[in-house]
């Protein structure tokens, strides 16, 4: 017996040795699946050392620190702890295949090797199906996934972002395939292909409710704002399904019902099924609860106004519907600007009032309100402080805000100041900010600290444009910072000195020698820097030859009888800022000389020969309280101006009915009236609705003396000045008409008509525009239009008939680059035709303007 034990103990002894000899003798066991090790007789061995192979990318020194292999400690051989060795690097999602060595045994010391195989990673993310803009919206939100490992979160969170972008678009079932090809070019890597088909765009058939009684279907479905069911005035169809609009629908129908009284109402469940293979069809289960009515009204914390006057201002009375919309407008509106109970206390210096209402009690139908308010002190402004105006002098700034030091806070002053700010067309609209700042509750004062950015207001127009059979280029600049005291300054030319708030344009239009016209204005908006006193002096000449039109073969043929005219004036204005009726309304008086000379010009105009001087003076008003320059959003722009002559017909003793031409129009006499209103009114959202009447009146002193050929009104087309022979002529925009084509009836018909008058004495244009805004900052300002025109033109006040017009109707874009000013394309459908002229002739379909004056009109 004795000698089998020692016999067994002696083999045990041999087979251990055996082992650690094909251990010591490179040749590693793995210990986690090997017929070389037994898990019936574990071992333990202090740690000795631990490295990891396989590893391109990944840190090691991480790896057996996620092994929680420690040098030192000892460690069960085979056992659990081994197994969760594999087990915990491979829930790390990196690896292929991990396995667990003891390359070296000695003694009671072992070393091991952590063997791994990584996954591949990523090259890119191949897209196919998808249109190009949306392959690479799609690639920018994929592009941080490049060199990662291609595991399946990887491939899901690819499929994911695919279907919510598809999905934000309306494809809401789409079929996605997505597959793992190896990369030929890089050792372990693969690329991702995703074939897309994204099946048509999903739309919705219908919405049903469950659980509605107060409010109809018919009701919830106008409630529910963003959502757009078939329906058989929908010319269009329905509208798409988008989840983004869909979550803020809900919201609204919620608010909507709550806002009529239901303050429990609710939605308590939605759901969304596919109803046909492009259409959803949406159910809604709807709680209303009772239909609430307001209480008492009780008020704590007025010592200002009692009770009965705050009761007068709220606007709402015992037994009115409960609305908490209208009553948190009431005291405390959404605009800055309006007559809520919150805007008559911060208009009157109480910076820090605030308003809260509370419920007190709810019993059966009725909410009884408790309306808690803290007035706080009268504060007065100590400083007003400007930061961000760079180049613009800071008197320039000031001389516009309204709030002044001295005076008591007042909200509405405040947002008055950034509307004035934004009128000088120096700073970014978007980003004129006030902020009262260094309150001081002891004294009472605060400072008002508005902050501005600086935008480009210089203009450049650089054009060129093809009329009356000759190519003509146009350069303008336009400097809207210009600084008169800077002049003398050398470090103040940067190209120009500027920071004065002064406006400097040049402008020049040539054909070579056949057609010059050179412009020069300055405006001071503040006369001697003290006071709103407007000064502005321009100045133009112009000279032109005309090649005969030949009306029959449509084209200018040579330079027969060689037409010529010369032109040049000069207008002086001055005006004033008035505080009556209120402070937006300004008034102008200006005047002007001009002098006419012409040559043989019998095939364009009224007469051939002779020189003509107009000396006139004009008395404008107009009001503006438009909120921006640039896409304004509410208010109003009207003007009304009388131009007059001296009334030369009743002392000069000329006979008009037989004197030579050269003696009719010698002296120019005329009196002309003209109105023009523009309204600005915010639909919903960023849409803007912009209304706009014009009318102009061009009349005679007596019935002898004729109609002035000059100072007449051309409609029709882009409203571009551009190559015109006589720019003593006005010219009105109209889109879908070419230039000067919408003439008077009893004018001369075809295009002949239209070359032998000079404009129309009497004219009136409607206007109807929506626009919305795509982009508003300050490197570009892009809106676009919709628009509807009439307008028509007569001879006489006998033939008016303001409901007699030519219509268009389409739509265009604004871009506002401050370097170019607004840029315009239209394009219009003139409705009615111009009698006499074929359609090539009269009608205009798309439009380009430029328009650098964004004073008004």
């Amino acid at each position: 017996m004795k000698h089998k034990i020692k016999l067994s103990l002696l083999l045990t002894i041999f087979l251990f040795n055996f082992a650690q000899a094909q251990i010591t003798g490179n040749r590693p066991i793995n210990l986690n699946n090997s017929d070389e090790i037994s898990y019936l007789e574990p071992k333990n061995y202090i740690i000795g050392g631990v490295t990891v192979t396989g590893a391109q990318y990944l840190d090691t020194e991480v790896l057996i620190s996620i092994s929680n292999l420690i040098v030192g400690q000892y460690i069960e051989v085979p056992s659990e702890q081994t197994a969760k060795v594999i087990k915990d690097l491979m829930a790390q999602n990196l690896f292929e295949d991990v396995q667990l060595y003891a390359t070296k045994i000695q003694d009671e010391t072992i070393f091991l090797e952590i063997r791994v195989v990584e996954r591949p990673r990523l090259t890119r993310v191949d897209l196919n199906g998808l249109s190009k803009s949306q392959t690479e919206e799609v690639r920018k939100r994929l592009n941080s996934n490049t060199g990662k490992i291609v595991n399946e979160n990887l491939l899901q969170t690819t499929r994911s972002t695919v279907e919510k972008f598809l999905r934000e678009k309306s494809y809401l079932y789409p079929d996605i395939k997505i597959k793992t090809i190896k990369d030929s070019s890089q050792q372990n890597y693969q690329i991702v292909q995703v074939d897309v088909e994204r099946n048509k765009k999903i739309k919705v058939r219908k919405v049903d409710f469950e659980g509605n009684e107060a409010f109809s279907d018919k009701q919830l479905r106008k409630f529910l704002k963003g959502v757009k069911p078939r329906a058989w005035f929908r010319v269009f169809g329905p509208g798409k399904f988008k989840e983004d609009k869909y979550e803020e629908a809900k919201e609204k129908l919620v608010a909507k019902m709550q806002d009529k009284g239901y303050r429990d109402a609710q939605i308590l469940k939605d759901s969304i099924w596919r109803y046909d293979k492009n259409e959803v069809a949406i159910d809604f289960e709807i709680y209303e609860g009772p239909k609430y009515y307001v209480g008492n009204i009780d008020w704590t914390g007025n010592a200002k106004y009692k009770d009965s006057v705050l009761n007068i201002l709220l606007g709402i009375q015992k037994g009115d519907v409960y609305s908490e919309e209208k009553l948190n407008s009431k005291l405390s509106g959404p605009t800055r600007n309006s007559d809520d109970i919150a805007a008559i206390y911060q208009n009157d210096g109480y910076l820090t009032f605030n308003v809260q209402p509370v419920i007190k009690r709810i019993y059966k139908d009725t909410v009884d309100l408790e309306i808690q308010m803290f007035e706080g002190k009268q504060y007065t402004i100590n400083n007003v402080i400007l930061k961000g105006n760079d180049v613009t002098n800071d008197r320039v700034v000031l001389r516009s805000i309204y709030s002044k030091p001295g005076q008591k806070y007042s909200r509405e002053l405040l947002v008055r100041s950034v509307r004035e700010i934004s009128q000088l067309g120096m700073f970014d609209e978007q980003k004129i900010t006030p902020m009262p700042t260094n309150l001081n509750y002891e004294d009472g004062t605060t400072d008002i600290e508005f902050s501005v950015a600086e935008k480009p207001s210089d203009q450049v127009e650089l054009s060129g444009g093809y009329g009356a059979g000759q190519v003509i280029g146009t350069l303008g600049l336009t400097f809207n910072n210009f600084s008169t005291s800077n002049f003398f300054k050398k470090e103040a030319w940067k190209p120009l000195p500027r920071g004065d708030g002064q406006k400097l344009s040049i402008r020049g239009q040539t054909s070579g020698k056949r057609y010059q016209s050179y412009s020069f204005s300055f405006s001071e908006p503040w006369l001697g820097g003290k006071k709103p006193i407007y000064f502005g002096l321009s100045a133009y000449i112009s000279n032109s030859q005309s090649q005969y039109y030949n009306y029959q073969t449509g084209r200018y043929e040579g330079y027969a009888n060689n037409p010529k005219i010369n032109m040049h004036g000069v207008t002086a204005t001055l005006g004033k800022r008035l505080q009556w009726p209120d402070n937006y309304f300004q008034i102008n008086s200006s005047l002007s000389y001009q002098r006419y000379a012409l040559e043989n010009y019998g095939n364009y105009f009224l007469f051939s020969d002779g020189t003509a001087t107009n000396i006139n003076f004009t008395q404008e008003i107009s009001r503006n309280s438009i909120d921006a320059p640039i896409y304004p959003t509410s208010g109003s722009h009207l003007k009304f101006s009388v131009q007059v002559t001296p009334p030369y017909s009743l002392w000069n003793d000329i006979n008009y009915a037989t004197a030579p031409d050269r003696e009719k129009y010698k002296w120019t006499e005329y009196h002309k009236w003209k109105f023009d209103s523009q309204w600005y009114t915010k639909i919903v959202g960023k849409l803007v609705l912009k209304t706009q009447a014009q009318f102009g009146y061009l009349g005679t002193y007596g019935d002898e003396s004729p109609t002035s050929p000059f100072e007449r009104f051309k409609l029709g087309g882009d409203g571009m000045q551009g190559f015109d022979f006589l720019q003593g002529s006005e010219i009105i925009a109209m889109r879908g008409y070419a230039n000067g084509t919408v003439i008077p009836a009893s004018t001369g018909n075809g295009m002949q008509g239209i070359a032998q008058q000079s404009g129309s004495p009497i004219y009136t244009k409607y206007q109807i525009e929506l626009r919305h805004p795509i982009m508003l900052n300050e490197q570009a300002t892009v809106f676009a239009l919709a628009f509807a025109e009439a307008g028509n033109t007569w001879n006489k006040f006998s033939e008016v008939n303001p409901f007699k017009v030519r219509r268009a109707v389409g739509v265009g874009a604004r871009i506002f680059l401050p370097i170019f000013g607004m840029l315009g394309i239209d394009y219009g459908h003139a409705l009615d035709p111009i009698p006499g002229m074929q359609t090539s002739q009269w009608k205009q379909n798309f439009t380009f303007s430029i328009i650098q004056n964004m004073g008004g009109f």
